[in-house]
């Protein structure tokens, strides 16, 4: 599943190739890609004339700012243009877009597709189909209609995630630290690869109670995620999978994992064998000797 560098990446390349992408034409290819509204011709109308004013990101949610544009042959201040609420994405497990110059014929696995009048299309394709999309039409509340999104926790590279924010969360938790960094409540975009690369990085067993994890430990694992997601995010995410890039680039930070998908390697820094084993469902990787 694509995580915060990923979907970081995905962002900068969709703010980046959409430039003043107007959306003429929805097309629709899987109704269930369409979370809300529920009426997949209501989320096409709504989408209509819109342009795609900003992309931002919520951990894995990609979320872009429409204006509505009712002439586009007629001059129009962006800042002050009628707002025609958001597109909000998450990619789920094998979501990704391709934007192509001059539209050609989908393949089987495209599930929405986004004209502009010169019939440039940026298409979303998803081989396991559990992505979603949803309109949030203005003056309707985002965190109340999708309910991942309201329960996030605070963004990795945030003032409020810090050692303290995390000794007082995980201060009675008897879970393992692991499955803490997994939860988006407690923070938002880590997933199973970054979660083991920081906590590798803090030298840190996945599988010790969180509770346990004394406050100088929290402060080099804090450390740790903010340094692991930025090398991340400036090789363009990871790709072991089905991970692309707008262009249909691999991410290059697979390349450099030190535990991640290593299971019987040696260990960059010590030489011991890397090992893996299953936490609350979820293939963990660690070093024995590095991590205490």
């Amino acid at each position: 599943m694509p995580e915060l560098p990923e979907v970081e990446t995905i962002r900068r390349g969709l703010e980046q190739k959409l430039n003043n992408f107007i959306i003429k034409k929805v097309e629709v290819c899987r109704n269930s890609t369409v979370a809300f509204p529920s009426n997949k011709k209501d989320f096409i109308k709504g989408l209509r004339n819109s342009l795609i004013y900003k992309w931002d990101r919520r951990g894995k949610y990609l979320i872009a700012q429409l204006k509505e544009v009712q002439n586009e042959n007629t001059k129009f201040d962006l800042e002050n243009s009628q707002n025609n609420g958001f597109l909000v994405v998450h990619l789920r497990m094998t979501g990704y877009f391709k934007f192509i110059e001059n539209s050609t014929h989908p393949c089987k696995h495209t599930r929405i597709r986004f004209f502009d009048k010169n019939n440039n299309e940026l298409r979303y394709i998803d081989v396991r189909s559990f992505g979603q999309m949803w309109w949030i039409n203005k003056g309707l509340s985002l965190n109340k209609i999708i309910k991942g999104l309201g329960s996030l926790g605070p963004e990795p590279f945030s003032k409020d995630f810090n050692a303290n924010y995390l000794k007082k969360v995980i201060s009675k938790r008897t879970k393992s630290i692991k499955a803490i960094l997994l939860d988006q409540t407690i923070v938002a975009g880590i997933g199973n690869i970054y979660a083991d690369e920081s906590l590798y990085s803090a030298g840190i067993l996945p599988f010790r109670e969180a509770r346990t994890i004394k406050k100088n430990e929290l402060i080099k694992l804090k450390e740790s995620i903010v340094t692991v997601l930025k090398k991340s995010i400036g090789s363009g995410g990871t790709t072991f999978s089905d991970f692309r890039d707008l262009e249909g680039e691999n991410g290059n930070f697979g390349l450099q994992t030190n535990v991640y998908r290593r299971t019987g390697k040696e260990c960059r820094k010590c030489g011991n064998l890397i090992e893996r084993q299953k936490i609350t469902g979820r293939s963990t990787h660690w070093c024995p000797k590095c991590q205490k």
